[in-house]
């Protein structure tokens, strides 16, 4: 390992962005005086009669959610982005804006309120897996639609409003911003080299094995070189698919063992539930080839040294680029650790 890399002040590369991070590996010894958030651990009910996400409970719009069993979807009823907006565009000197429309949708993970993936086994992801997979194929079908985004809002303190575990689906006519950036960049490494920007990325960690967590037949959970967050990291699948409907085989129960190793990673780290914001970037659905994508799940994590302190993204980050303290191959350590 490289121990310049550990010991001074430098910058990494985000092979996917073609953005900078500064790593500050000395100041993480310095003593915290910041702020500390409230750790919440209760323990809550398997099924809370206020819950509008809860099986058989009635949501705000007044509709009654089934009494279902596994993962359950459904239109958000607050959805951020409209279907039936009106189509337009403005252009007035310096001024431009464009209207977009879109689908939103929620899934819920489990019946059981009291959960979240740490919580579930890989056989119960994976049925997770199986409702990202209809949704993804649906949503790609229509015209409207060219970018499907899954995410998870994990914690109050990533601004959860519901503790009921859940994620979202938000679809959308044009690529998002970091999308967009991850889709140019693999393409023109694609261009150059005719093989796969984090294929080949993945290969080169494989080899060094300085920032490997785990891996399985089908997938590298990872902390990426270029990681932001303290305790960020990425799942990748070890052959290029530039979606997730080209898992084959066990590749789906794979996938979720994946998640289900690092969120209970996650959550032994500091003995708390975990808070962090996840989501899957794979290729568009614009009808085009997209050979060059190759897609991945990834995990950003607020937690910088306990349960209780947060890493904020402020100052020089807001002005200047992304910093961290912790290494990424620190933060490895850590987590591999209590696998």
């Amino acid at each position: 390992m490289n121990t310049d890399l550990q010991d001074f002040s430098h910058k990494r590369y985000n092979i996917l962005t073609g953005e900078w991070v500064l790593v500050s590996p000395h100041r993480a010894k310095r003593p915290w005086q910041g702020q500390n958030e409230t750790v919440n651990n209760e323990v809550r009910p398997s099924h809370d009669p206020s819950c509008y996400l809860c099986a058989g409970n009635t949501r705000i719009n007044g509709e009654i959610n089934p009494k279902y069993q596994d993962a359950f979807v459904f239109t958000n009823d607050f959805a951020a982005l409209q279907t039936d907006s009106k189509k337009f565009e403005v252009e007035d000197g310096l001024l431009k804006a464009q209207s977009e429309q879109g689908i939103c949708k929620v899934i819920c993970f489990s019946p059981d309120h009291s959960k979240s993936l740490a919580d579930m086994d890989a056989k119960d992801i994976e049925k997770v897996v199986f409702a990202w997979q209809r949704e993804f194929k649906e949503l790609a079908e229509n015209d409207l639609i060219n970018y499907v985004q899954i995410f998870e809002n994990k914690g109050a303190v990533m601004g959860c409003s519901n503790p009921h575990p859940h994620g979202q689906i938000w679809s959308q006519t044009t690529l998002p911003n970091e999308v967009d950036k991850k889709n140019t960049h693999q393409l023109n490494y694609f261009n150059k080299t005719k093989s796969s920007l984090l294929g080949d990325y993945l290969a080169q960690e494989l080899e060094k094995q300085e920032r490997i967590i785990f891996e399985n037949d089908a997938f590298v959970v990872l902390i990426p070189f270029w990681a932001v967050w303290p305790f960020e990291t990425m799942i990748v699948p070890k052959k290029q698919q530039k979606d997730i409907l080209e898992l084959t085989g066990n590749e789906t129960l794979l996938f979720g063992e994946a998640i289900s190793v690092i969120t209970k990673a996650y959550d032994k780290l500091f003995n708390t539930s975990f808070p962090y914001s996840s989501g899957i970037h794979q290729a568009p659905t614009n009808g085009e080839d997209n050979a060059h994508w190759h897609w991945h799940m990834s995990f950003y994590p607020p937690l910088l040294r306990s349960a209780s302190v947060k890493k904020f993204m402020v100052g020089y980050e807001m002005f200047g680029s992304p910093q961290r303290d912790i290494t990424a191959e620190s933060a490895v350590k850590m987590l591999r650790d209590l696998l």
